[in-house]
């Protein structure tokens, strides 16, 4: 992830019962409690002499920004069908790779002061930090400052597996470079999907005998050992042949296709539609998962550090867009299933046997990237006056085809995806009757 810009992740709050100047003590007082929690974020990054990249937990601090954009309202910046631009100048490290935490902090919160409310972003290293990681330690922070003496979920830093690698990742002189341009013309939307919207989805991808499809899926990058081609997977998955391991409940029967999947799977229809790919033109949906409960043994759940692998799932434009919703809802469903301790264990094997960057982006124009989790808790936090009014990220590590997922405000199952695409495709997107058909409300 060294390769990768810092997270931007923050909330919209009402404007707090007291001056911006007590608020900012507060929050400062508050940070640096709820950093004592957490000695990493304070540190930095050093290589050593062998060429190992280390966390140095010296107290070097965070950055602290206070910053003012009284001419924006909370209607202003939430009312407009796309995500409005003034959104990136409410974060640190704009653009910033998470190589740079050799020279820069692995932290930075910049507090904005809006006309009627109160903007909280956190712009965090990506090499030191996933994002359970990320809002286990941004919830602490609100906890602390509503008055908590002590807190409710500790982070574990045990260093005793996996992701803890004897290997040396080699990096060109300076550092690394993006993968993607930046320089792209984007556009950015949050489409909102209600619980029953999501049920919906779920039930027309459970409808079919989706077992009965069989995948035509090709291998696409090398250096996903775990990815399923023609039917088989090019990792072993602990049965010793290449064939991926069926998943079955005591009753014989699948295991069914999630609501997420589900979602996704219309996503990844929909997309491909708007982009007008040649139907030979061969389609990836990428994956974040995280592998905190798919070793065994399982990692503590608030294990902190950088848990996640990207899965790869592979097929043609024709087959994604001539097949009803469950083809391509099983294809995500198998991969994300089948993903468990063997295959995360060959997935860092490989990558031990050839070190790499992740290469971040959309490089031939027919990919999508989902990240983040409709379970991460983002709306779990509470710095004192109220629950986040929404949740909003940054510019970074954005390029045609990134999503992330959030939950709804209103919980019970809603979901926010927050999708940029370039302008023509998500003019297309919006135009997709049976996307849009799903979508409700602006957030």
């Amino acid at each position: 992830m060294l390769s990768c810009q810092y997270i931007q992740k923050g909330v919209l709050l009402t404007y707090p019962p007291y001056s911006i100047n007590d608020l900012i003590k507060l929050l400062k007082h508050s940070l640096s409690a709820a950093l004592s929690h957490f000695p990493a974020l304070a540190g930095g990054l050093q290589t050593d002499p062998t060429g190992h990249v280390h966390i140095v937990c010296n107290d070097a601090g965070v950055d602290f920004i206070q910053a003012k954009a009284r001419h924006l309202s909370i209607h202003a910046i939430l009312s407009p069908t796309h995500v409005p631009e003034c959104f990136k100048g409410f974060f640190a490290m704009d653009k910033t790779l998470s190589y740079s935490g050799h020279s820069k902090p692995l932290m930075a919160v910049q507090v904005t002061e809006l006309k009627d409310g109160i903007f909280i972003g956190c712009a965090v290293n990506h090499a030191v930090t996933d994002g359970t990681s990320f809002w286990n330690f941004f919830n602490t922070f609100a906890e602390t400052c509503k008055g908590s003496k002590k807190i409710s979920k500790s982070p574990d830093f045990s260093r005793n597996t996996m992701f803890n690698s004897p290997v040396v990742l080699k990096c060109p002189p300076g550092g690394p470079k993006a993968t993607f341009s930046g320089d792209e013309p984007l556009r950015e939307r949050i489409f909102h999907f209600s619980r029953d919207a999501i049920l919906k989805l779920k039930l027309r991808a459970n409808s079919s005998n989706f077992m009965s499809n069989s995948a035509e899926i090709f291998g696409k990058q090398s250096n996903d050992s775990w990815k399923i081609v023609n039917g088989e997977s090019n990792g072993n998955n602990g049965l010793g042949n290449g064939k991926v391991a069926p998943l079955f409940f005591e009753s014989g029967k699948t295991a069914e296709i999630s609501s997420f999947q589900s979602l996704c799977a219309q996503l990844w229809i929909s997309v491909t539609r708007a982009r007008k790919l040649s139907p030979s033109k061969m389609t990836t949906f990428r994956m974040a998962v995280n592998c905190r409960h798919r070793l065994e043994p399982r990692l503590d759940p608030y294990y902190f550090g950088n848990a996640i692998q990207s899965i790869p799932t592979v097929a043609l434009a024709g087959k994604i867009l001539s097949n009803d919703l469950s083809f391509g809802a099983d294809l995500l469903h198998k991969n994300v299933v089948s993903h468990g301790d063997d295959t995360v264990r060959k997935g860092i094997a490989d990558w031990e046997k050839e070190p790499r960057l992740f290469p971040l982006g959309n490089f031939d124009g027919a990919s999508i990237t989902m990240g983040s989790s409709p379970r991460f808790p983002m709306y779990d936090n509470d710095f004192g006056w109220g629950r986040p009014l929404a949740v909003r990220s940054g510019g970074a590590n954005k390029f045609d085809g990134k999503i992330s997922a959030f939950p709804g405000r209103d919980g019970n199952g809603s979901v926010d995806l927050e999708v940029v695409l370039s302008p023509d495709t998500m003019t297309g997107l919006e135009n997709d009757d049976e996307f849009m058909q799903y979508v409700s409300g602006i957030v």
